[in-house]
């Protein structure tokens, strides 16, 4: 993560005032090309580092420079201490010990409000192993490889350029180019597996993420669905749709109007809200859920 190297470049040259580009590129695992764009960064920024040629050579702060915390305003403090803390949630030390160090030069010490878990209830390590894996292929733009399984049921190995996380509609999604498809696409993290990140990398500048857009994944058509919750399972449109598209009635029943992406997995959704929700339109999907509910009786019969 850049804005990590550079608070971290800073604090090394206040330590011992005088490092060379290699020994920053060999402690960061980067090339001395990018350590010299972080000197360049860190200069635009208006910190006082600049570098020499020749023997005792290396990049320098200069001497009255003292990293100074109100030069950051308490809102700035905060962000940069939520996101590293975001990072050090997803097990990456370097983060962790950053982040200590920040917490002492601002006193600030009150960044456990929040904890980001990026797995699901009941999950394995290798879940959460994997949103780690994802974030460093991303911020060292290296390829990854996986098997992903699309809506259609079809398996696949997917080799792709990883772009960005995102998480919509209830899910974690990453966005990414796919040399297979050789188009940008949207995979659903949970269908990913067998990840592995290459040691091939690739040139970020050359990719624009495009806007996030769910029906990108398999191209499917939104439609709009009328569902009826009795009062018992009104707590179930809470947890799946916006205020806005819900309707409370006297009885505490709720009526929910939202248009849905329509792809094969949204009987399987319906049928996960339980007995107390109901379709009120459109017709055919009524139908189509009824015959679910008959393919599943016949699986059961003895």
């Amino acid at each position: 993560m850049q804005i990590s190297r550079l608070f971290k470049i800073v604090y090394l040259l206040q330590e011992t005032k005088h490092l060379t580009a290699k020994n920053l590129a060999e402690h960061f695992e980067v090339s001395t090309r990018t350590i010299l764009r972080d000197v360049d960064t860190l200069s635009e920024a208006g910190i006082p580092i600049y570098t020499t040629k020749g023997k005792g050579g290396g990049i320098f702060l200069l001497d009255h420079f003292v990293l100074n915390k109100t030069t950051i305003s308490k809102k700035e403090q905060d962000q940069i201490l939520f996101a590293l803390q975001s990072l050090s949630l997803t097990e990456q030390l370097e983060e962790k010990e950053l982040l200590s160090k920040l917490q002492a030069f601002f006193q600030n010490t009150k960044t456990g409000w929040i904890e980001v878990d990026f797995s699901r209830w009941g999950s394995e390590k290798s879940e959460k192993e994997g949103f780690g894996l994802i974030k460093e292929a991303i911020l060292q733009h290296k390829v990854l490889s996986f098997l992903y399984t699309s809506s259609y049921g079809e398996t696949l190995r997917r080799t792709v350029n990883p772009l960005r996380l995102v998480f919509k509609n209830h899910a974690w999604y990453l966005q990414a180019y796919c040399r297979l498809k050789e188009d940008y696409r949207t995979f659903k993290i949970n269908r990913a597996f067998h990840m592995n990140m290459e040691d091939e990398c690739f040139e970020a500048e050359d990719f624009e993420v495009p806007p996030i857009d769910i029906q990108s994944c398999d191209h499917f058509e939104t439609l709009p669905f009328t569902l009826e919750f009795s009062r018992e399972s009104a707590h179930r449109a809470y947890d799946n749709f916006n205020a806005s598209q819900i309707t409370r009635k006297e009885d505490g029943s709720v009526t929910v109007k939202a248009d849905m992406v329509y792809e094969p997995g949204i009987y399987d959704y319906f049928l996960s809200l339980g007995r107390g929700v109901k379709i009120i339109s459109p017709s055919f999907a009524k139908e189509k859920l009824l015959q679910c509910i008959e393919e599943i009786k016949a699986n059961y019969i003895l």
